[in-house]
């Protein structure tokens, strides 16, 4: 089995390497920290699975390559792993056409579970991400509005852009981001856009 890992971290890189010996039939074609080039490398060589990190170094979008690559070669078998619980990286990865979904909290022997199960062309996906807490609150407790919100307070939008990018008014924004407050017991927005970063709730992905 030919294998690609894409991982912007050295260390997580190097460790999921290891989980992979030659003297298994497993070969390592690749082990890139960026997604474009995985794509680039999918256009020239043979790969059967690739395990494929959600955000790469520059910021590159594991996802979007997933789309790219599954456009090419529908037969390779993607895994995305990642570490974020937004519920729009589940559903964006089941969109873009993943095989899979691991998280890197979990073992070395469920991920060599879930690749052998996908290999075999079964589709391996939690029933749902994992649970964090952000301040007070459980992950869960956040509504949609509310996370597309903290979202864009993550990318440090102003209330008056997010306002404009939602297509509601600025009092609009102000009461959603109240009630994040209130769950949480943070103090403001930029408490609150920490301890969301802090526990990888949300996604900031870049189109590729």
């Amino acid at each position: 089995m030919r294998v690609m890992i894409v991982e912007d971290q050295t260390m997580i890189r190097s460790l999921l390497e290891s989980y992979f010996p030659a003297e298994e039939g497993h070969r390592i074609v690749a082990s890139i920290p960026g997604a474009k080039q995985a794509v680039e490398i999918c256009r020239t060589s043979h790969v059967d699975l690739i395990l494929m990190d959600v955000q790469t170094e520059h910021r590159e979008n594991g996802l979007s390559a997933v789309r790219q690559i599954k456009a090419m070669n529908p037969k390779i078998k993607i895994i995305v792993v990642t570490s974020l619980i937004d519920s729009a990286v589940f559903e964006q990865a089941q969109a873009a056409g993943a095989d899979s979904l691991w998280y890197k909290d979990s073992t070395q022997n469920r991920l060599m579970e879930v690749i052998r199960q996908t290999m075999a062309g079964e589709h391996i996906f939690p029933d749902a991400p994992p649970i964090v807490n952000v301040g007070l609150a459980k992950s869960t407790e956040f509504t949609k509005t509310e996370l597309k919100v903290l979202r864009y307070l993550l990318r440090g939008l102003s209330y008056t852009r997010i306002a404009s990018e939602m297509g509601c008014e600025m009092s609009t924004v102000k009461f959603h981001v109240a009630n994040m407050l209130q769950k949480t017991g943070l103090e403001n927005k930029l408490q609150l856009a920490l301890a969301a970063s802090n526990v990888k709730m949300i996604a900031d992905l870049e189109e590729t």
